[in-house]
């Protein structure tokens, strides 16, 4: 992976929780001083926590809110002014297969990714003229402990059963490098969206 990218994930694990709001001044000040300049951001932060309407505690949908939509807000208000300042840089927010069409179980995590991808490409609209590069990333099914942190075990199990139907799920690392590609180009390209997905996942 580009070394920059490794060490903006390496930073990352420094910043404060993204549910905590922050309420950044006209540079951006909310953002550490030692890190200097933010280069790129990429809204990773996400919870997966599957269920139906009519029986998936409320607590589970806010807490999906709180984070994959809420924060990525905050993260992207908090360096925007500096990247617009200096009419450069580059946002990447991380959306989904699943903010593009519907899945059985899904309906409260697929709102909130159909919301990345509005959201991504409406900044992207915003600040175009000033050099600022916005990418979505939208990835399939990735192995990572997402599912795990569902609480209807039914769901849990189904969902792996799909998960191996497809052949497996794609490596974080197949992730990873659709970023540093979108983030590599010149920087008067924008790749606007990246999706894809382990080549057996149908759907």
């Amino acid at each position: 992976m580009d070394s920059d990218v490794d060490g903006a994930a390496a930073a990352s694990s420094r910043v404060p929780s993204v549910i905590a709001r922050q309420h950044p001044g006209p540079t951006g000040s909310t953002v550490p001083l030692d890190f200097g300049p933010t280069d790129l951001l990429v809204n990773n932060a996400g919870a997966m926590l599957l269920g139906r309407i009519a029986d998936q505690p409320v607590d589970e949908w806010e807490r999906m809110i709180d984070i994959n939509v809420k924060g990525l807000l905050y993260a992207t208000r908090a360096v925007l002014p500096g990247m617009v300042a200096r009419r450069a840089d580059t946002i990447v927010n991380i959306g989904s297969v699943a903010g593009r069409k519907t899945f059985p179980n899904h309906a409260a995590y697929v709102g909130t990714k159909f919301a990345v991808h509005s959201m991504s490409e409406n900044l992207r609209e915003e600040v175009a003229e000033t050099g600022v590069r916005v990418v979505t990333i939208a990835p399939g099914a990735v192995e990572t402990e997402f599912l795990s942190h569902t609480s209807d075990e039914r769901i849990k199990r189904d969902y792996q059963a799909w998960k191996e139907s497809a052949g497996g799920a794609l490596a974080p690392e197949e992730v990873a490098d659709a970023i540093a590609y979108a983030y590599g180009r010149p920087r008067n390209v924008t790749i606007r969206e990246i999706v894809f997905a382990s080549t057996g996942q149908q759907a």
